[in-house]
């Protein structure tokens, strides 16, 4: 399994060898250092551990210092493993964008872009009351949320509330083009989040 953490940078648009304008999202990707691999033996189940993007010490708790050994990572994540054997990575080793081809089915997990307190409308797509019979202000509002006979909400009333910074894996994106010296990855359509949001890519 090939794995590698990545930040966002923007879309633009790709040209193929027949002339194809594709969508693709530009990922800044890795290098990533290897800062421990957990075994089942040990451990208790299989995974490696990478650190992505330095930064200064004094950011960092000590407990989490002391975990990356002297290094001081601003991002540490964990892909997990079904075997580990020898050929697979050890503590120290880097992993860059090389590792991918263009072609690659990759799966990619990311934060999306937090909106703050949304109304039904733009959260659950509602359409809204009626703009006429005498309506004047009511255009946007949810409509009657107890049903007429019940004296309390139901569960799962859909309603106004906070919208986005949730973590979404998109499954079957397509790597279009890599630029192994400046370690960066074109990826086919749309990834959720901003700019600078750190992304998870993993190829099975």
């Amino acid at each position: 399994m090939k794995f590698i953490l990545a930040t966002k940078e923007n879309m633009t648009e790709y040209f193929s060898e027949n002339g194809t304008v594709i969508p693709v999202t530009i990922l800044s990707a890795g290098p990533v250092t290897v800062t421990r691999v957990f075994e089942t033996a040990k451990d208790g189940y299989n995974s490696v551990q990478v650190g992505y993007r330095t930064q200064k010490k004094e950011r960092i708790t000590k407990g989490r210092a002391g975990a990356m050994k002297g290094a001081f990572y601003k991002d540490i994540k964990e892909f997990r493993l079904k075997s580990i054997d020898s050929s697979d990575a050890k503590e120290g080793d880097v992993i860059d964008a090389s590792i991918f081809t263009s072609g690659d089915k990759i799966q990619v997990t990311s934060v999306s872009k937090g909106k703050g307190f949304q109304g039904v409308v733009k959260r659950h797509g509602f359409h809204g009351g009626p703009r006429t019979h005498g309506q004047k202000h009511s255009e946007r509002e949810p409509g009657s949320i107890g049903g007429g006979l019940r004296t309390h909400v139901p569960k799962g009333m859909r309603m106004a509330g906070r919208m986005g910074g949730d973590r979404i894996t998109q499954k079957n994106l397509e790597v279009v083009f890599v630029d192994t010296e400046n370690n960066i990855m074109l990826v086919k359509g749309a990834i959720t989040g901003r700019r600078g949001t750190l992304v998870e890519i993993v190829s099975r």
